[in-house]
């Protein structure tokens, strides 16, 4: 007989956890920004309790800090934090895209190739916030298809983290182009059954992706000082 797997419904602390997470990486809350646990509760609708444990664990993972008197700050990630989530995502995903090539090739090929169909659609329509939906997916279609739920989670995770840098900056065109630009060349690698090729595009897909960024931090940082 085979063996019933039941989930474990999430708990309130978690949900709260990862609405805030989200609220961060999206830009809800912006570096500096205080997060008072009354305030969070009400508005969401919960007790002070599953939102201190929730800011606690962000906390330990170093998004938010605590400072007396005042409460927890939302902190600002680092170029080096930065340059480090690039690499791991880099090893993770080109990892994820050799197995879903080995694994499930037509099914891969397909996917992407709607998906890039999907992109160009939302570009040309000038929805920006959609097209930031279907970038997402590219990366989930080729986590999916891996076959690994603990490959996906890693992949999920880290890409939740470049979202941070990535939502402000995608709304400027030139990013936009290059987005599709690197999707192009992926699929292309994949059409032709050519792992090393793909991870090579995969490869050149991210480090443009982090210049993009970078040049981005770098308008926003100069136009500060003017």
């Amino acid at each position: 007989m085979k063996k019933i797997v039941i989930e474990q419904p999430k708990t309130i602390r978690q949900m709260v956890y990862e609405h805030l997470k989200d609220a961060i990486f999206y830009g809800e809350y912006n570096s500096g920004d205080r997060l008072v646990e009354s305030e969070i509760g009400k508005r969401i609708g919960t007790s002070r309790t599953p939102v201190r444990e929730a800011l606690h664990t962000l906390e330990r993972e170093q998004l938010i800090s605590s400072i007396p008197r005042v409460g927890y700050t939302v902190n600002e990630i680092s170029v080096n934090d930065f340059d480090e989530m690039c690499e791991i995502r880099l090893v993770l995903e080109s990892l994820a895209l050799r197995w879903a090539m080995e694994k499930t090739p037509q099914q891969l090929r397909s996917a992407l190739r709607k998906n890039v169909s999907e992109a160009e659609k939302q570009i040309d329509a000038g929805n920006i916030e959609k097209f930031i939906d279907v970038d997402t997916a590219f990366h989930d279609i080729i986590a999916d298809l891996a076959g690994s739920e603990r490959l996906k989670e890693l992949t999920k995770n880290i890409r939740r983290y470049m979202i941070y840098y990535r939502f402000h900056s995608v709304h400027q065109n030139a990013n936009v182009d290059s987005i599709i630009a690197g999707h192009k060349t992926i699929l292309a690698a994949v059409e032709e059954g050519d792992v090393e090729g793909a991870q090579d595009a995969f490869k050149n897909h991210v480090y443009q992706s982090k210049a993009d960024i970078q040049q981005y931090q770098k308008i926003k940082e100069e136009a500060k000082t003017t």
